[in-house]
């Protein structure tokens, strides 16, 4: 992602460029875990709204209905008789496909301070979801007293048509104009022309007509009888100022093909029932959460990052997002390694960080992109995601067996890997080091991309180019895709110089980067070659990729599980050893549960699986304390206290999809699970379930052709693998 640390000093440089220079970060001046927003996704459209479904215009507000990274509805702001109603509950759906929001009148008393209605007489519900670029709601309103009551229901509503990146602090020089509003009978149209001559527009639009319509304001005079119901009916539509006049019949029409497409798509996945019911929340709401987020490019679905900061196309979350999930759903994968492969660079653009074979790191659809107000309109500032894209494909492959999909994808692989010796490697020393082409691209290039994240023992920041751990590792990956992959093609002879190479690379990495006193790998190498000696949650990822040394893996798992990293919920970005340690922060102490589903991921490749399904308690018991049982982009890396929850990050982005795809990767990482499409094979290999499970049936479980339903059981200290059902001929092997 790009930098975003609520802790950022634009101030700050570490690059080998000598001009600091403003980063684009999120300041942290309102937060979400205070407003616990309800969000709503769909395509390139998302809204933030309050528990009341309202969205609460104020500077700092993130609240609102956004399309393609602008703001189309700031405001949006419900009264009954001049009051805002008092809230009963707000539920999302288990698979996020509607927000109902439950309220009801407080005391209302007329100009004279007469009670006119009684608190609790008159119930409202709200009914609210996204579709095809419209936000849809309706409004029940029941009278429950025994009289007639006549009660005034007003919608206020503004659109500032804020770019994504002045929402999130940006202070723009210069802005478009809006237009004067267009009032009908029945909606009012919304526009503004940017400084880039687009125009867009929120065309509001209401059933029955309203009592009074202004351009900022509706109003419904409404006389109800004795339980009496009331229906009304808003439609908000981004950019669509021709759109079919909304009826009641078109509402549950579009809210049938709203649930139809997320049942349609989610049902890809293998589902995940267990003896623990509170997990089974927090697996449903994972589940819900990412396909949510996935988005249908012409290339297949595409998990977006998240809400409300990254709902667009990044490429190393996603190649994350779609490796934690490949047991689950390999289309995902497939859906990212094709629009990845769609978009990736061709030529030598400083501006965009572009090179030739680089895959991308972030899209940005807004008026500022589309200026170059900020350098996000298709931007390439990730030193990760093409090693990482190579290796998501050979994963994709040993998942599936679809050497057609690879046949398609080889020349972008070929791409891919020449990148990697051709621009990846700056000085030939065959380490992989990143540093921006122009003052104004990111400094860091790693997935921990805030100002302050790599530096030395002392706390001096590292001066470019960087070469960062984890990286170093994702090319090994590469080199061992990139083998099996032509292997399998039958070119041999290339696929034995890549095992070549990924040996090489792993004897230099050892050498250069395992610090015996640190008991772990360093951070990173500077621009002078010089160490930051660091410890760091970096580190694990080497076990992630397999290019760790198998003698080195129980010096760096205790250095990991340390009390200084682990501090119960997961284990810190940086431990507090370290000069920079801060909980608070956002790469230099925290807990991202990515990170540990990564790091976790590694240590049971090489047998630790007692440490993974620690890591999965911990989080897993953080989950028990938050809202809808989800995850967060982050958490504060504050110790763990007996009966106290976690510690939230402020503007932490939640649902975020690899955030959300993490305990699914956790429960895979302690199951052991495996998969071999040639011989059609699931296997699970020394199966761990953590403490809080004792039971985990598994359904769906796609191989080949065929399928299996499988359960997983406690039995005394063992564990034991039962074949429920199975379609086709699916074999299921377990080693003990």
């Amino acid at each position: 992602m790009s930098n975003i640390s609520a802790d950022s000093n634009p101030a700050t440089a570490s690059s080998g460029l000598a001009a600091p220079v403003a980063q684009f970060f999120i300041p942290a001046a309102a937060s979400l875990q205070e407003r616990r927003p309800r969000t709503l996704k769909h395509g390139d459209t998302f809204a933030v709204f309050d528990y009341n479904g309202d969205a609460l215009s104020g500077p700092g507000s993130p609240e609102g209905l956004f399309h393609r990274d602008t703001r189309y509805l700031s405001h949006l702001y419900l009264t009954i008789n001049g009051q805002r109603p008092m809230l009963l509950s707000s539920t999302l759906r288990d698979d996020n496909a509607t927000l109902t929001c439950d309220l009801t009148n407080p005391d209302l008393f007329d100009n004279k301070g007469k009670l006119v209605l009684a608190h609790d007489l008159v119930h409202l519900r709200r009914s609210r979801f996204l579709w095809n670029a419209r936000c849809y709601e309706r409004v029940a309103v029941r009278n429950y007293d025994d009289r007639r009551q006549h009660v005034r229901i007003q919608i206020a509503f503004e659109a500032d048509f804020a770019d994504l990146f002045e929402v999130r602090g940006t202070v723009r020089a210069r802005r478009g104009r809006n237009l004067p509003a267009v009032i009908e009978q029945d909606c009012v149209l919304l526009s503004y022309i940017g400084l880039d001559g687009r125009k867009r527009s929120t065309r509001l639009s209401f059933v029955p007509e309203p009592t009074e319509i202004r351009s900022d304001l509706v109003t419904y005079d409404l006389h109800l009888e004795p339980h009496e119901t009331r229906s009304l009916f808003v439609t908000i539509g981004c950019d669509q100022a021709s759109a079919d006049r909304p009826t009641p019949r078109l509402f549950f029409l579009a809210l049938r093909d709203a649930r139809r497409a997320l049942r349609a798509s989610s049902s890809r996945a293998a589902s995940i029932a267990t003896s623990n019911e509170i997990f089974n929340e927090a697996a449903r709401r994972s589940v819900a959460d990412l396909y949510m987020l996935m988005t249908d490019k012409p290339d297949g679905p595409y998990p977006y990052a998240g809400i409300p900061w990254f709902s667009t196309v990044f490429g190393r979350d996603a190649l994350i997002t779609a490796l934690q999930t490949l047991w689950l759903d390999p289309e995902i994968a497939r859906g990212v390694l094709c629009h990845l492969a769609a978009n990736q660079a061709t030529d030598i653009n400083p501006a965009s960080d572009a090179e030739p074979g680089k895959i991308l790191h972030e899209v940005r659809y807004g008026e500022m992109a589309e200026l170059g107000e900020i350098p996000f309109r298709r931007y390439y500032g990730s030193i990760d995601s093409t090693p990482l894209f190579v290796v998501l494909a050979g994963e994709y492959l040993k998942r599936t067996g679809d050497l057609a999909t690879i046949d398609r994808l080889l020349p972008h692989l070929e791409a891919a890997l020449t990148w990697i010796d051709e621009h990846g490697d700056r000085d030939g020393d065959g380490f992989i080091e990143y540093g921006r082409l122009t003052e104004e691209g990111l400094i860091n290039q790693a997935w921990k991309d805030s100002h302050d994240s790599v530096f030395h023992a002392d706390g001096t920041l590292a001066r470019g180019p960087i070469a960062i751990v984890e990286v170093q590792a994702y090319v090994y990956g590469a080199w061992q895709s990139a083998a099996e992959i032509f292997r399998r093609i039958g070119r041999r002879e290339r696929a034995a110089s890549f095992l070549a190479r990924a040996e090489g690379l792993r004897r230099a990495f050892d050498m250069s980067f395992f610090d015996e006193e640190l008991g772990t790998y360093i951070l990173a190498l500077d621009g002078d070659k010089q160490p930051c000696r660091v410890r760091s949650s970096n580190a694990g990822h080497a076990l992630f990729t397999g290019i760790a040394y198998p003698e080195r893996v129980a010096q760096i798992t205790r250095t990991l599980m340390s009390a200084s990293s682990f501090c119960g919920w997961g284990i810190r970005t940086i431990p507090s050893t370290e000069a920079r340690y801060n909980p608070m922060s956002y790469h230099n102490g925290s807990i991202w549960p990515h990170d540990n589903a990564l790091i976790a991921s590694g240590l049971a490749r090489y047998g630790y699986r007692a440490e993974a399904a620690r890591i999965f308690e911990g989080l897993f018991t953080a989950s028990t304390y938050i809202d809808l049982r989800r995850l967060p982009e982050l958490l504060c890396g504050l110790p763990r206290q007996r009966a106290r929850g976690p510690t939230f990050y402020p503007v932490a982005c939640s649902p975020q999809a690899w955030a959300a795809a993490a305990p699914l990767s956790l429960l895979q990482s302690c199951l052991g699970l495996d998969f071999d499409p040639n011989g059609s094979q699931i296997s699970f290999n020394v199966p761990q379930l953590p403490p809080f499970l004792d039971e985990v049936v598994l359904r769906r479980l796609l191989i080949g052709d065929g399928s299996a339903d499988i359960a997983i059981r406690r039995s005394g200290r063992q564990v034991v693998v039962d074949v429920v059902d199975r379609h086709g001929n699916v074999q299921v092997l377990t080693t003990a």
